[in-house]
């Protein structure tokens, strides 16, 4: 190597020093937490900090980097290209840290992967299949666990199952599963009484509708999607989707079902499906706050769900 007359190294190389300099990694920590969350108050409630210190340390990156990785408008804030660009690498930075620092702290015991899924889907779907998973990954612990909605894998989560129906944060990595299929179901021994076949299928008047609070728009989005005209018929409403599955199995009224959830009593011969299913525009993910290489269990994980999803 060359140098000067001081022993130093070539002024190019001192010239190119500062361009190898990683940003602090405190700073670069409250980026990565502000980055998925977008919000500068979440990021500090996550790392026990004030919204000032949040808001300091990512200038403090975007002032040694000189370049804004945030835009802020109307008290909200907004990933940058560059952000975009940074929290993933950042993500995966920190991730592979996080998995290297679990393993080293517990060689002898394997954490599990914790997964939620919304709580119908996990019931009527996820679980009866899972033996299946477990005869092929018998030495992989994972924890099933209900929910639904919004969540932060700050809170315990490794990954989690969610129709998208709500808005998740840009830096989430999102892989498709399958495409939402719904269609009225009833007990086959009242589809005579609540459905009309042949040439005008459709259903007859006085059918009782079955209406959950979780999916309210369930039946005019699906009356929409296939071209069907829905009276003003009577509804009983339920509080979660199940309740209203249940009940059309009880013979107590039809209930939108959709196919994932409702496969295995159509199959069993407990429910009908008269007018069959359309897609309603939504679809299911996995989530995780990274992408995952196809060998690790996150990966074989996501392998087996596109399969049966299949």
């Amino acid at each position: 190597m060359s140098s000067d007359m001081n022993g130093e190294p070539n002024s190019q190389l001192k010239s190119q020093s500062p361009t190898w300099r990683l940003p602090s990694l405190a700073g670069l920590r409250c980026f990565e937490v502000a980055a998925r969350t977008e919000n500068f108050s979440r990021a500090a409630d996550e790392l026990h900090l004030t919204h000032g210190a949040i808001s300091r340390a990512i200038r403090a990156v975007e002032d040694d980097l000189g370049i804004a990785l945030f835009e802020r408008r109307s008290r909200r804030v907004f990933l940058t290209d560059a952000g975009r660009k940074l929290a993933k690498s950042v993500n995966q930075g920190f991730g592979l840290i996080h998995d290297t620092v679990r393993e080293l702290r517990t060689p002898s015991r394997v954490a599990p992967l914790v997964v939620s899924c919304e709580p119908t889907l996990l019931m009527r779907w996820l679980i009866p299949r899972w033996p299946d998973f477990q005869a092929r990954h018998p030495d992989m612990p994972v924890h099933l666990v209900a929910g639904g909605g919004p969540f932060r894998f700050g809170d315990g989560i490794d990954l989690a199952i969610r129709r998208n129906d709500f808005t998740w944060p840009a830096s989430i990595h999102a892989t498709p599963l399958f495409a939402e299929q719904v269609g009225p179901v009833c007990s086959p021994a009242k589809a005579q009484q609540f459905f009309r076949t042949g040439r005008k299928p459709g259903i007859r008047a006085g059918a009782l509708r079955l209406r959950t609070n979780t999916r309210p728009g369930a039946w005019s989005t699906w009356a929409a999607k296939a071209g069907h005209k829905l009276d003003e018929e009577p509804e009983q409403v339920f509080e979660h989707f199940y309740f209203s599955l249940q009940a059309a199995v009880a013979g107590l009224g039809m209930a939108i079902g959709p196919w994932h959830m409702v496969c295995d009593d159509l199959e069993s011969g407990v429910l009908v499906a008269p007018l069959g299913f359309v897609e309603d525009g939504s679809s299911y993910y996995l989530l995780s706050p990274r992408e995952s290489s196809v060998h690790s269990p996150q990966g074989q994980l996501l392998g087996w769900l596109r399969e049966i999803a299949a």
